[in-house]
């Protein structure tokens, strides 16, 4: 556009254009911009020579470069967006992994719910079990014998001595055998029969013992040899009478014999303090005399020893010990008999005869 057509359009001229385009230029403060400066600084680093060519290229140079620098920047984003894609590819990881946790603990949860249970179910179970035993236990204990019982009552050997435990042991298998009562009345019908049953058989082998013990104690018992565990035996043999009548029956015998022996004793061998009786021979009066008296020095011990044998019996057992005294009191009979007779049969004074008859 030339001057004219510039000066007729009413626009100013181009020289006062650029004019106001510089001085507005030089009025900025280049100092105080500091993207300006920023520019210019960026700009002097790759612009170092001031020629024309350098100036028309100018343009294409600043465009190359920022064409460089958006490449750079695109590549380097590309490296942050595949290290993000990375980043991303973890975190769809993690978050499967989450998933397949949540799922699995889901499951894990399910199945702790179920073992909890199940534990619960085992727990009431096992104490009911726990019940169960402490009741069976109970049971057996009160209605059955331990071993150590068992082996008290029948003895490691058939000769083993009876011991005051026996004697508890016996009391127990009565009180059980009393105590199916209960179960009788509570309807275990079955059970009780069989209980009561087992402890009859345990109550007759227990018996069938102490009757083979207390027989044998008797048959060699001395005068001052009935202990305590004796008595006792005899006080249980009272509920097997014809038991109680043999050994009543073998301790009379084995007293008869001692009885016999040591009256026989009297008369022909004496004593440390007294002569054998037959040297009185010659003094009917006083030789039978002397035989009576010895006679009724034995038979109350020998009733006093029979009545401790049996004192814990609670029983009425007067005529048992009436036919037991007669038998440990025949056996002097028939020696004395023999004795008094020959003397009456010999003697002609009637006066000695009527003292003999009053004694």
């Amino acid at each position: 556009m030339s001057e004219e057509a510039t000066a007729a359009a009413g626009l100013p001229p181009k020289e006062d254009y650029i004019q106001k385009r510089l001085n507005k230029i030089l009025e900025n403060r280049i100092d105080s911009d500091r993207e300006t400066l920023d520019a210019l600084t960026d700009l002097s680093q790759f612009y170092t020579e001031n020629t024309l060519q350098s100036r028309r290229n100018l343009r294409s140079q600043i465009e190359r470069r920022s064409l460089a620098i958006n490449e750079n920047f695109l590549a380097a984003f590309r490296e942050v967006k595949l290290a993000l894609d990375d980043i991303c590819g973890d975190i769809d990881a993690v978050s499967d992994s989450v998933d397949s946790m949540k799922n699995l603990l889901s499951s894990t949860e399910a199945q702790q719910k179920e073992l909890i249970q199940q534990a619960n179910t085992l727990q009431e179970d096992n104490n009911k079990l726990l019940l169960q035993q402490r009741i069976a236990t109970g049971f057996l204990s009160r209605f059955q014998l331990s071993v150590t019982e068992h082996q008290t009552l029948y003895g490691a050997t058939r000769d083993e001595p009876i011991t005051a435990e026996f004697f508890n042991v016996l009391d127990h298998v009565q009180l059980i055998h009393a105590d199916c009562r209960t179960l009788l009345q509570s309807g275990y019908q079955t059970a009780a029969l069989d209980i009561m049953e087992e402890m009859t058989l345990h109550q007759e082998a227990a018996l069938e013992r102490l009757y083979r013990w207390t027989q044998s104690h008797c048959r060699n018992v001395d005068a001052n040899e009935i202990g305590m565990l004796v008595i006792q035996g005899m006080a249980r043999l009272q509920e097997r009478p014809v038991l109680f009548k043999y050994v009543i029956d073998e301790y009379s015998t084995a007293r008869r014999s001692v009885v016999v022996r040591s009256f026989i004793d009297a008369l022909t061998v004496g004593s440390s303090s007294a002569k054998p009786i037959e040297m009185l021979a010659h003094d009917p009066k006083r030789y039978i005399g002397d035989m009576f008296a010895y006679i009724h020095q034995i038979l109350p011990v020998e009733k006093e020893n029979l009545l401790m044998l049996v004192k814990m019996c609670d029983k009425d057992i007067t005529e048992q010990i009436q036919l037991a005294m007669t038998t440990i009191s025949d056996g002097v009979c028939h020696p004395l008999k023999v004795r008094v007779e020959t003397i009456l049969n010999s003697e002609n004074d009637t006066i000695v005869l009527y003292s003999i008859s009053n004694l």
